[in-house]
C-alpha cells in the first residue's frame, strides 16, 4: 500500500512505502535487519530485554490516531519505516531551486551533501540508545521506565527511516553507510558516533531528563529543518518522526518538572526557607534546586555545540541546494533565497561577545540556534512555577550561549567551573539512584506525574519486570 497513511503488518518490516513491490530495497532490508537486532540485543536496554513493556506501536501516520498501545518485549518491537503522506503538487520552499516541483529522486549533484545529512541524523539515534542503555536498572518508577523504554525504540525506529533513506537512493554507499550506523559505539575510543554530545555518558535520570528536554530539542529543531527539504522523500520522513519527536521531549519536561516539584514540596514540608541551603536540602533525599541548574548548564551547552560553527559555509550550501531549509521555512515572510539579507550573530570581538550582522546564508546555523533558545526558554519557564508558587524568589535559568563551548566563535571562551555539576553533585545523584520496581510507587526524589500514560491509572503495571 504505497503512500498510504495505514501500516502494512504482513512482512518482516511494517511500511506504508510499498516494501512489497520494490523487491530490490526489501531484500536490502531484510539483509540489515539481523544485523540490526543483534546490536539492539547488544546494545540496547540492558536486563530488561525479555520484559513485557506497555508501548505504542504506529499502526497508521494519520496524526489524529496513529498508534496502538499493548505489552511487548522490545526485541519484538514492530519497526519499520513510515512516511507522511505525500502532499500532491508540493514545491520546493527555499534555495536556488525554489518553486520548482519537489524531487522525489536525489539529484546528481547533491548526491554526496544528501547522504552526509542522513548518515549524520541516523547516527544519532542509536547513539542515544547507547548512551540511555543502563537506566532502566536504577528506574524511579514502572512509569519512567516504560516511558524511557519508549524513547529507545522510538530512536530504533528513527534509525530506520534513515536506513530506508540510505538503501533506497545510494545503492552500495547507502549499504555500507548503514552498516556503519550499526558499527559505531557511543563513547567508544576507536569508532564513536559522529557528534560529540552523543559520546557523553548519561549516568544518571536527572541527566536523562535533561538530555530528552535539551538534546531531542536539537533533534526536533534538525527534523524541522529537514523537513522543509526539496527532497520529498526525506521531508516525509521527517514530518513523521517529528510526532514521535514530541514524546521524547514532554518525557524530558515533565521528569525534571517533576524533580523540581518534589524537591519544592519537600523543602517546604522541612520548613526550609533557602534552596541553596544544599546540605539540608540533599538530607531530604531530594535533588537540590543549584546542582538542577549545574545540570541544565552541562546538557545546555553541550547541545549548543550540535548547531555547529555559527558562520557555515556547509549550512549555506544545503540552503541553497534545497536540502535543508530553516526551522519552519514554510512560515516564514521573506525570499527564501537570502541573497542580500543579513542576520545578527554573536561573535568574539576584543576578548567580548558582540552582536554583528553577516549575510544570512552563512548565519543558519546561528538562526536555528536562536530559534532553539526561544524554543527552550518556554519549558524553563514551567519548571520554575511551582518554585515561585511556594514562594521561593530561586529561578533556573539557561546559562548565557557564550558558556562552555567546545566548537564555534566561543569555544573555551567562558569555561567557568563552579557552574558545572561537581564530582559532589555526582556522587549525591548516583546515591539516589535506586530502583523503584513496584507499580504505582515512586522514588522519594521524583513527584508522581498528574496523568498516565494512555488513560491508565497510577498503579497500573506500566513494566512486567520478568515477562
Amino acid at each position: 500500500m504505497p503512500d498510504g497513511m495505514d501500516v502494512d503488518y504482513d512482512g518482516l518490516i511494517p511500511n506504508n512505502v510499498g516494501l512489497a513491490q520494490d523487491a530490490r530495497v526489501r531484500k536490502a532490508l531484510e539483509t540489515w535487519h539481523p544485523g540490526y537486532i543483534d546490536w539492539w540485543r547488544d546494545m540496547g536496554p540492558e536486563g530488561f530485554q525479555e520484559s513485557l513493556v506497555y508501548l505504542r506501536t504506529a499502526i497508521s501516520v494519520d496524526p489524529k490516531g496513529w498508534a496502538k498501545f499493548g505489552y511487548v518485549r522490545m526485541p519484538e518491537y514492530k519497526w519499520g519505516v513510515l512516511l507522511a503522506p505525500v502532499v500532491e503538487g508540493r514545491r520546493i520552499g527555499f534555495g536556488a531551486h525554489k518553486g520548482e516541483p519537489a524531487w522525489q529522486e536525489v539529484p546528481g549533484e547533491y548526491r554526496a551533501m544528501l547522504r552526509r545529512l542522513l548518515v549524520i541524523q541516523g547516527d544519532t539515534e542509536p547513539a542515544s540508545v547507547e548512551q540511555q542503555r543502563h537506566l532502566g536498572a536504577t528506574a524511579p518508577s514502572l512509569y519512567d521506565m516504560r516511558n524511557l523504554f519508549q524513547v529507545n525504540v522510538e530512536e530504533g525506529r528513527h534509525l530506520w527511516a534513515m536506513v530506508y533513506l540510505l538503501q533506497k537512493y545510494f545503492g552500495t554507499q547507502g549499504r555500507e553507510e548503514a552498516e556503519d550506523l550499526l558499527r559505531r559505539r557511543s563513547g567508544d575510543a576507536d569508532s564513536p558516533r559522529m557528534l560529540g554530545a552523543f559520546n557523553e555518558a548519561t549516568p544518571d535520570w536527572l541527566s536523562f531528563f535533561m538530555f530528552t528536554f535539551f538534546t531531542d530539542r536539537d533533534g526536533k529543531m534538525q527534523l524541522e529543518a529537514l523537513a522543509q527539504s526539496g527532497f520529498d522523500p526525506l521531508s516525509r520522513t521527517c514530518r513523521f518522526m517529528l510526532t514521535e519527536e514530541a514524546h521524547h521531549m514532554f518525557v524530558g519536561e515533565t521528569g525534571v518538572g517533576r524533580i523540581v516539584e518534589r524537591t519544592v514540596e519537600a523543602m517546604k514540608e522541612a520548613g526550609i526557607d533557602d534552596p541553596t541551603d544544599v546540605e539540608r536540602v540533599r538530607a531530604l533525599g531530594v535533588i537540590d534546586l543549584p546542582t538542577i541548574q549545574r545540570k541544565l548548564n552541562l546538557h545546555f551547552s553541550l547541545t549548543l555545540d550540535l548547531f555547529g560553527n555559527e558562520i557555515s559555509t556547509n549550512a549555506a550550501n544545503a540552503f541553497n541546494a534545497g536540502l535543508k531549509g530553516r526551522y519552519r521555512e514554510d512560515k516564514l515572510e521573506d525570499d527564501h533565497q537570502l541573497t542580500s539579507s543579513t542576520y545578527p550573530v554573536l561573535r568574539l570581538r576584543d576578548g567580548q561577545p558582540v552582536s554583528e550582522d553577516v549575510p544570512a546564508l552563512s548565519a543558519l546555523n546561528m538562526r536555528l540556534r536562536d530559534d532553539y533558545v526561544t524554543d527552550c526558554q518556554g519549558g524553563i519557564g514551567r519548571w520554575n512555577k511551582p518554585i515561585e508558587k511556594a514562594g521561593y524568589t530561586f529561578r533556573l535559568q539557561l546559562p548565557p550561549v557564550t558558556f562552555n563551548r567546545k566548537i564555534g566563535e566561543f569555544a573555551g571562551f567562558d569555561s567557568d567551573p563552579a557552574r558545572l555539576p561537581t564530582g559532589d553533585d555526582h556522587e549525591f545523584i548516583d546515591s539516589l539512584m535506586r530502583p523503584v520496581m513496584e507499580a504505582g510507587k515512586y522514588a522519594s526524589w521524583i513527584a508522581a506525574p498528574k496523568v498516565g500514560v494512555d488513560g491508565k491509572p497510577g498503579e497500573f503495571e506500566y513494566v512486567r519486570i520478568h515477562g
